[in-house]
């Protein structure tokens, strides 16, 4: 015997930890904080960048006008063939010029250099002598004479002897009173850099604070004011739902109400008429009147039984009078008009479901009797309701045709029009809906929902 088919999930139930998608107050205004604590950080990051970029800026063009004013006023007078030829005297001469009118707070090295990368003169006397690689940058202040400054990280060897991690570092070409070339070299300290970077970015993040905070205070009302009315709408909507449910509850039974007193009653007393006049005709020995009157009596209470049918779709009035399970009893009696055999199985308790539950398992259940009496009748149903791991299941199995489940993802034409209420009906109560079917092998559907009893809801 074959295996029946394995069930396909329609709709997933939600997770009982998912927290409802609400709206807060306290959380928009928690996002709204975070976002303005986010900005608050990356406008200072940013300014922090700018301001460095600025002060480097600002100190290096500094750096560069006062390295011209000591090479003009200070190192061209002293500067001389002997001090470019490295003669030792002439090395400390200029020694003594330097250290009495340059090296200072503001200076802490000063070099003098050949183009052949050989240090003529330095403050730092170990210094003297040596002869390394030029930089590109001081090449560049050879070839293309002019006054270069940057920010020097200390990584080459000549500044072996520099404990400080950072320096202005400025170049500046010179030619002693022969013509030959030398290269003047001065480094300042970059504390003042940092304390202008500083200063630059207190004034630029308290601009741009101020700012966003006015900002905030400005727009705090517009803000809660738009806040107070989503709320409002969302009430409004809700309660906008619930009226048309009710109404539409309201004029079901109206409906039902107007057909039961008017058409049934009239259509119910017609079918009495004509029994009577067959009988009549009866008496007087017509019989063929007699058999007319019969078959329109028949016709008439085969109309009466198709419209209390209907009344039973419409609006169940045993579900809201007696509960679920005599509604249930009387759906599958209205099913069997139909050529439906429902089969019922009602052994979970249902006296304390709520009733929106109750609802949702009635419109489920006539449901796919519908469609069992649309798609497969004549046939058996069984229909069953069970409590399975704290959950309320309702199954309901045909021994119909079946179908391909892969009609359920085409369009509603295909003929499955129903199926996609009944994932509405999933959706709506937040309940897990699951099919098995094949074709030849019927139809089973199951749907689970969280077992939310009457009794817990008054408690």
């Amino acid at each position: 015997m074959a295996s029946p088919p394995s069930w396909e999930v329609l709709v997933a139930a939600p997770s009982p930890h998912a927290p409802a998608r609400r709206l807060s107050t306290r959380a928009v205004l928690v996002r709204l904080a975070a976002g303005l604590a986010a900005v608050i950080v990356a406008v200072a990051a940013l300014a922090g960048f700018g301001a460095q970029w600025l002060a480097e800026r600002e100190a290096v063009n500094d750096a560069a006008q006062v390295t011209n004013v000591l090479a003009e006023a200070v190192v061209r007078p002293v500067l001389s063939d002997a001090l470019a030829a490295g003669d030792p005297a002439a090395v400390a001469a200029f020694d003594v010029a330097v250290r009495g009118q340059i090296l200072g707070d503001d200076v802490v090295r000063v070099k003098i250099w050949s183009p052949e990368g050989r240090v003529l003169y330095a403050d730092e006397p170990q210094l003297i002598g040596r002869t390394f690689a030029l930089e590109e940058a001081q090449r560049e202040a050879l070839d293309a004479p002019a006054t270069r400054a940057a920010v020097s990280d200390l990584s080459e060897d000549e500044n072996v002897f520099e404990s400080a991690p950072r320096l202005l570092e400025v170049y500046r070409p010179m030619w002693a009173p022969g013509g030959q070339q030398v290269l003047f070299e001065v480094y300042y300290p970059y504390a003042p850099v940092a304390a202008r970077s500083a200063e630059l970015w207190r004034g630029f993040t308290g601009v741009t604070l101020s700012s966003l905070l006015l900002l905030v205070v400005l727009t705090a009302p517009i803000v809660w004011t738009l806040l107070r009315q989503l709320r409002g709408a969302e009430t409004r909507r809700a309660e906008l739902l619930q009226r048309a449910v009710d109404a539409s509850d309201a004029e079901r039974r109206r409906i039902a109400g107007s057909l039961h007193d008017g058409p049934v009653q009239e259509l119910v007393a017609t079918s009495y008429g004509a029994e009577s006049a067959a009988v009549d005709a009866d008496r007087r020995g017509d019989v063929e009147a007699a058999s007319r009157m019969r078959e329109v009596a028949g016709s008439v209470r085969g109309n009466v039984r198709v419209l209390r049918s209907l009344l039973v779709d419409i609006y169940p009035e045993s579900l809201g009078a007696a509960g679920l399970a005599p509604a249930l009893r009387d759906l599958a009696a209205t099913a069997h008009a139909r050529g439906v055999t429902v089969n019922l199985d009602l052994g979970a308790s249902l006296d304390h479901l709520s009733e929106a539950h109750e609802r949702l398992l009635y419109r489920v259940a006539q449901e796919t009797l519908r469609n069992a009496a649309t798609h497969a009748a004549p046939c058996t149903v069984s229909l069953s309701i069970a409590r399975v791991d704290g959950a309320v299941e309702l199954q309901v199995a045909d021994d119909g045709p079946g179908f391909d489940p892969a009609l359920l993802h085409r369009a509603p034409s295909d003929g499955h029009l129903g199926t996609r209420v009944l994932r509405d009906l999933a959706v709506d109560a937040g309940a897990e809906l699951s099919l098995a079917t094949a074709p030849g092998r019927g139809t089973r559907w199951r749907l689970r929902v969280p077992a939310h009893d009457r009794t817990r809801e008054t408690a």
